[in-house]
């Protein structure tokens, strides 16, 4: 998949693009991308998408995001898109008419199709929509928004800590995506090392507690919270990973959040804590992924 952050990146060729933010690409945006992916005609299936988020760039305010970027576009490659443009979202782009920023960004990459989910707006004071598209000539289709999904619910979800719900919305498990760093080491010493992970800032991370999960095909127990045993103050993510050993420092890893086991807690002495741990280690190792039918992808 080619990623560009210019119009001038793509070749300028027939293209049918999706056009959204598309945080987490989530249900409703997959049933958005698979309008462009199978828009008939040879056409080469394209995203559109903004970067910062633009509740973000506008307002100054944080919103917890469902992946990084990096992240979304690993996702948007396993739906079949071919091309992406990343638009970094300003207030000077948010200033353009919608007429500048069609020709600017859409015809200058040869955009044929445009297709959006039901909403959404573009251009000076939101006041563009796919009908202004179609009067500039782009044949344009608005995906109907999947029922019961969005991102603002699949955030409440995961800060109440219910992981399995947000991934019947996401159609995936809800993750976790960081950099492996050095920690305080407590893991090694109690029989149970673990991976400290630093995450963005402004990543979505769900309720503390003690999660099973998973990276890759190896199960994971993950423990997010400030580890009040030790009477800690600052978030820690820290994931074990069963059956394994090795140096992951450096490392990226995407950790599943599969089942939320327990609150974390402080224990009157260590011995229980391991013994805590060591139910967690099972009830992980016979955890199951959410199992997810995305009836949105659905012919």
């Amino acid at each position: 998949m080619t990623v560009a952050h210019e119009p001038a990146g793509l070749a300028r060729r027939p293209r049918a693009v999706a056009i959204g933010t598309f945080d987490g690409v989530h249900r409703g945006h997959r049933a958005v991308i698979r309008a462009a992916t199978e828009a008939p005609g040879p056409l080469t299936p394209t995203v559109v998408t903004f970067h910062p988020h633009p509740r973000t760039a506008l307002g100054g305010n944080r919103v917890e995001l469902l992946s990084t970027l990096r992240r979304r576009l690993e996702l948007l490659a396993d739906c079949g898109v071919e091309d992406v443009l990343v638009v970094e979202f300003t207030p000077e782009l948010a200033a353009l008419s919608p007429e500048e920023f069609a020709h600017g960004y859409l015809a200058e990459i040869g955009a044929e199709v445009v297709v959006a989910g039901d909403g959404f707006r573009f251009g000076r004071g939101r006041s563009g929509d796919l009908d202004a598209l179609a009067t500039l000539g782009f044949r344009t289709r608005t995906v109907p928004l999947v029922d019961g999904v969005s991102s603002t619910r699949i955030r409440q979800q995961a800060a109440d800590g219910r992981v399995r719900e947000a991934a019947g919305l996401l159609g995936r498990p809800l993750e976790v995506d960081g950099t492996v760093v050095t920690g305080e080491q407590r893991g090694g010493t109690l029989g149970f090392p673990t991976a400290n992970l630093l995450v963005d800032p402004d990543l979505l991370v769900p309720e503390y507690g003690i999660y099973a999960g998973a990276v890759g095909d190896r199960r994971a127990a993950v423990s997010i919270g400030v580890n009040p045993h030790y009477g800690g103050t600052e978030r820690r993510i820290e994931a074990y990973l069963l059956d394994w050993s090795g140096d992951l420092y450096g490392d990226r890893l995407v950790v599943e959040l599969w089942r939320r086991l327990r609150d974390e807690r402080a224990f009157a002495n260590e011995a229980e804590l391991v013994d805590q741990i060591a139910r967690d280690v099972d009830e992980t190792r016979s955890a199951t992924r959410p199992v997810t039918r995305d009836t949105s992808l659905e012919a």
